[in-house]
């Protein structure tokens, strides 16, 4: 964990920003997969590891704003357990690590919260994505699991995305530890990806390297000839000559601050000239979104800058026409690339997301578009020192988009469908990084990680 100054401090500002009232935030418990002794691996909740850096399971939090106190609550390990999984620190001793001298047994919590409720002071929680802890709700504070998210504390939300979305040089360190065993997941997936092998059996070896660190993958891999598919989780194909592989992967740190990186590369070791045109595109657009990233420009227009080049690079090998700036005012690029350039990344991989993509992406004065691809931005607001942000364009060429844009007969002025048969099997092209912010422009993270086609190719063949 980090010092127990920066938890201090970090709770210190959330407290100013928040002024009054009672902080409530649950961590993590155990998840069974098929009975309660048998678990999914524990990840502790990001805010809770924020604020109070504890990876423990079955533990929870309290700031008093009021009276200007701090709680952890959870249980020892009784004897029992310990016979089976060793001993473990004292709570009280890892809460003082983080500067918290206030402990107590797991079942006070839910007297404390009850005698707020009664005083009518204000109890401050986060938007709760794990179904457990919504039921619990209803017995700590008389909510129903209904209601739990609708009724999250819109100023905590606020103020934790104003802290959590500005990366410290510390975190960045942790981030960069990330990108290393990203480095080595991809250059392996390179050098191990060759016909005649089925998918699974390099993403094996991939996620075994994401857990070098003592963490895990940040997100479950993506690993597919079949890219098209923007989130294919399938890994059970024979891999054959004359495919793309892309691989959409991250890993996390010890203290949990994720990665997240794309390359794509041919089974064979060689791009096709087809293959070429196609990435050489999407790598243009990749340069041109990173290029663009200072204070003050928004990731909008990072964002359409980057659908541009994209545009022009298909009117260029004649997959579309027409004008480009007219195209991408259109939404016709996004048959070819429906999604958006990037998103926070941090302690979640789609950072503070869970919070309100709407707040973490967007503000009073970006609003998300309703066009489709454009829609699917994560990211729209104006970049600023310490913004963390994923730059991940693609061009994809999915069958059946294709085939309902072209019987629905959309932007037929921008695009060549009878050309676009030849493409059915193509497959896809993604090419991601990851760049902080800085007060005079940006900087890319982490060793780089080979993504010209002759540094591709060369890690493929190595």
């Amino acid at each position: 964990m980090f010092s127990a100054s920066t938890y201090i401090e970090r709770r210190k500002k959330l407290k100013e920003l928040v002024k009054t009232g009672l902080i409530f935030l649950p961590g993590n418990g155990d998840s069974p997969i098929n009975y309660a002794d048998n678990m999914y691996q524990f990840r502790q909740d990001s805010s809770f590891l924020y604020y109070f850096g504890l990876d423990k399971e079955n533990i929870a939090a309290i700031i008093d704003v009021d009276k200007d106190q701090e709680f952890i609550f959870g249980n020892d390990r009784p004897i029992e357990d310990v016979v089976w999984m060793g001993p473990e620190e004292p709570l009280s001793d890892s809460a003082k690590k983080v500067g918290v001298e206030n402990t107590a047994p797991f079942t006070n919590l839910s007297g404390v919260l009850k005698s707020a409720n009664e005083k009518a002071q204000k109890i401050h929680w986060l938007p709760q994505y794990r179904a457990d802890l919504i039921i619990k709700f209803e017995d700590w504070l008389g909510v129903h699991h209904s209601k739990v998210n609708k009724e999250a504390s819109l100023d905590l939300i606020k103020a934790v995305i104003s802290q959590r979305e500005f990366k410290s040089e510390e975190e960045i360190k942790e981030i960069e530890l990330a990108l290393d065993l990203s480095y080595e997941m991809n250059t392996t997936a390179m050098k191990l990806s060759h016909e005649g092998i089925y998918e699974r059996e390099v993403w094996g070896v991939v996620a075994g390297i994401a857990h070098k660190l003592g963490g895990f993958a940040s997100f479950p891999i993506i690993f597919s000839q079949n890219g098209q598919t923007l989130h294919n989780h399938h890994h059970d194909h024979l891999m054959k000559n004359g495919r793309l592989l892309i691989l959409d992967s991250g890993a996390e740190s010890p203290l949990h601050y994720a990665s997240d990186i794309t390359r794509t590369f041919p089974v064979s070791g060689r791009f096709t000239d087809k293959q070429k045109a196609i990435y050489e595109i999407v790598l243009a657009a990749n340069l041109k979104g990173i290029e663009l990233m200072k204070p003050g420009k928004t990731f909008k227009e990072c964002h359409l800058a980057a659908t541009k080049v994209i545009t022009e690079g298909l009117i260029n090998i004649g997959l579309m026409k027409g004008n480009a700036d007219d195209a991408v005012a259109a939404g016709a690029h996004a048959l070819f690339m429906p999604h958006g350039l990037g998103h926070h990344m941090g302690l979640d991989v789609h950072d503070c997301e869970g919070l309100g993509e709407s707040y973490i992406g967007y503000d009073e004065n970006h609003k998300r578009s309703d066009q489709f691809g454009l829609a699917y931005l994560r990211m729209g607001k104006e970049l600023k020192p310490g913004h963390v942000i994923t730059v991940e364009p693609g061009c994809y060429f999915i069958p059946q988009l294709i085939d309902n844009w072209k019987s629905e007969k959309k932007h037929t002025e921008f695009i060549h469908y009878d050309r676009l048969e030849s493409y059915r099997d193509f497959g896809g092209v993604r090419i991601e990084d990851d760049v902080v912010v800085t007060e005079s422009g940006h900087r890319v993270l982490g060793k780089p990680i080979p993504k010209t086609v002759h540094d591709v190719e060369t890690a493929c063949n190595s």
